[in-house]
């Protein structure tokens, strides 16, 4: 069985779409499958599917739910395991467990100096993604935390194949698609340091500090904030025109993101103390 949570809820077998039921029935399947192969309880299901009032038929609804979903999935899938139930998973069954092994691979592949074979695993692992996580659950009580934790996790990788990238040696291509990504996450400092970097790589330095400029402004003005660290590193290593800004193909060291006030950061090869 192929189970696909990263878009619509989806599980086939044989190359065939297995009928999963209506909104309630689906998100009681997505909260067994984000726990596969662990317990979970008939409180923590109920809790999930109808949030703190649930109705007096909860308990009955969801053996409703149990049953037809083992009807579906089969017996051995679906099993009663106190305090509620588990759902077997094979490894490699659910499109979210291959994403982050691929994403893994790719980035041991990345710090072992394997750009180019780096950025195309992350792309594999991103091309997993078929829209929002939990697309058609994201109403139910248990959803908007999950579907949010797993963007994070698409927006980490592909973060770090923006970092494979550059590390591969491209800059200009990448500028258009980090613009567009800087206006949709304005405030993740990591992808806006990306983009100053291409810019300049490919010769645009006094864009790439106007970039550089609008990010300070856009911070301090809408969160009371400054620019990290790293990101004013940058900065003055552009100023410099620093030798050590120029492509570094297939470099073990790269982009790596740490977290501070919140807010996700940008160290660039380099540029530490």
């Amino acid at each position: 069985m192929e189970f696909a949570i990263l878009g619509p809820m989806s599980v086939r077998q044989d190359g065939r779409e297995l009928p999963l039921g209506g909104p309630k029935q689906r998100a009681l399947l997505a909260i067994l499958l984000l726990q596969a192969n662990e317990a979970v309880s008939r409180d923590r299901l109920i809790d999930g599917l109808w949030g703190e009032h649930p109705p007096a038929t909860a308990a009955h609804t969801l053996d409703n739910y149990i049953s037809r979903l083992r009807k579906v999935l089969g017996d051995d899938r679906l099993t009663r395991r106190p305090p509620g139930y588990a759902l077997r998973l094979e490894r490699g069954e659910l499109d979210l467990d291959r994403f982050e092994q691929l994403m893994a691979l790719g980035r041991e592949q990345l710090v072992h100096g394997h750009a180019r074979q780096a950025a195309a695993t992350l792309r594999g692992a991103l091309a997993l993604w078929r829209g929002t996580a939990l697309a058609d659950v994201l109403y139910e009580p248990f959803a908007a935390p999950e579907a949010e934790r797993l963007e994070e996790r698409r927006l980490s990788a592909l973060e770090e194949r923006v970092e494979a990238d550059l590390a591969s040696g491209s800059s200009a291509e990448l500028v258009a698609e980090l613009e567009r990504l800087v206006g949709e996450h304005a405030f993740r400092e990591r992808l806006v340091g990306q983009l100053v970097l291409a810019l300049y790589r490919s010769g645009q330095q006094a864009k790439a500090l106007e970039e550089y400029r609008v990010a300070k402004r856009r911070l301090a003005e809408e969160l009371g904030l400054e620019p990290g660290p790293q990101l004013r590193k940058l900065q003055r290593k552009i100023l410099e025109q620093d030798a050590s800004l120029g492509a570094q193909r297939a470099e073990p060291r790269g982009l790596q993101q740490r977290q501070e006030w919140g807010r996700p950061r940008l160290v660039v090869a380099g540029l530490t103390a």
